[in-house]
C-alpha cells in the first residue's frame, strides 16, 4: 500500500505510522467499545469456524488477534506495513510477524508456507491496493483456503453521504485525543464488496452482521469466503 501513487493510499499508511502507539494503547486497554463488546469476539469465532491450522493475519497491527488465535492452537503469520506495530506484536509474541505492505503481497514477494485461511480484520481501507492484494491472495492459501474479512457495515457507515463507492474522510471521533491525522478510507456498498470478492477469486460462504448487545443495528459485516483457485 505504501508504494501506491494514489495520495489517499499513501495517507492511510502515514496516518498509521503517526498513530501506531496510540492504537496499541487503545487495543491493549480495551477502550474501543464496539470491539470489546462485539467485533473482536466475532472475528475470533469466524476464524475458528473454518478450523484452520495456519492463518495469515493481514494488517495484524499490534497482534491481538494472533495472540487470541494462538491460544486456540492455530499458528499465525502476521503482516503489517507499520514497523512500530509489528515490533509491538513481536514483543508480545503469539505468532510470526513481518513488516510487509499490500503491494508486496500483491506482487507475491512474501514467502511463507501455504495458509489454510487469511484474515483481514478492519484492515482493508484502500481502493486499488486492496483489490490487487486480494486478487493475489489465493497464491498464499492452500487449495480451497478461506478468507475472512470484517469491515465497517456499509449501511451503518454510510452516514448522510450517498450510498455509492468513493473515498471518505477519516475521523477519530470517540477516540482518545492522542490520535492525530485520521486516514481516509474507501467506502464500498455491500454489492461492491461482494463483486470485488468474486473478481478476486473468492466465493462467499457466509455473511454475518455482528451487533452490539441490545442493539439491532450492525456493528460490522463479516464475510467468510473460499478461494476457488490459485492465482495464475
Amino acid at each position: 500500500m505504501s508504494s501506491s501513487p494514489d495520495p489517499h493510499e499513501r495517507h492511510i499508511i502515514s496516518s498509521w505510522h503517526t498513530n501506531a502507539e496510540s492504537w496499541s494503547a487503545a487495543i491493549q486497554g480495551g477502550s474501543i467499545a464496539s470491539r470489546r463488546l462485539a467485533t473482536d469476539q466475532a472475528i475470533v469465532e469466524a476464524v475458528a469456524r473454518t478450523t484452520p491450522g495456519r492463518v495469515l493475519d493481514i494488517g495484524c497491527g499490534e497482534g491481538w488477534l494472533a495472540r487470541k488465535l494462538t491460544q486456540l492452537g492455530i499458528a499465525v503469520v502476521g503482516v503489517d506495513a507499520v514497523p512500530a506495530l509489528v515490533a509491538r506484536a513481536a514483543s508480545r509474541g503469539g505468532g510470526e510477524f513481518h513488516v510487509l505492505d499490500y503491494a508486496s503481497l500483491a506482487n507475491r514477494e512474501f514467502r511463507c508456507q501455504p495458509c489454510d485461511a487469511a484474515v483481514c480484520n478492519f484492515s482493508l481501507l484502500g481502493k486499488d491496493s486492496v483489490e490487487a492484494m486480494l486478487a493475489a491472495l489465493p497464491w498464499y492459501l492452500c487449495s480451497r483456503g478461506r478468507l475472512i474479512v470484517q469491515t465497517l457495515h456499509p449501511r451503518a457507515a454510510c452516514g448522510d453521504a450517498p450510498y455509492e463507492d468513493g473515498w471518505r474522510d477519516g475521523t477519530w471521533q470517540g477516540f482518545s485525543p492522542d490520535f492525530k491525522d485520521p486516514a481516509p478510507w474507501y467506502f464500498r456498498t455491500l454489492d461492491s464488496w461482494l463483486s470485488m470478492l468474486r473478481r478476486c477469486g473468492f466465493e462467499l460462504l457466509d455473511l454475518r452482521e455482528p451487533a452490539l448487545p441490545g442493539s439491532s443495528a450492525p456493528a460490522s459485516v463479516l464475510f467468510t469466503c473460499e478461494a476457488l483457485e490459485v492465482a495464475g
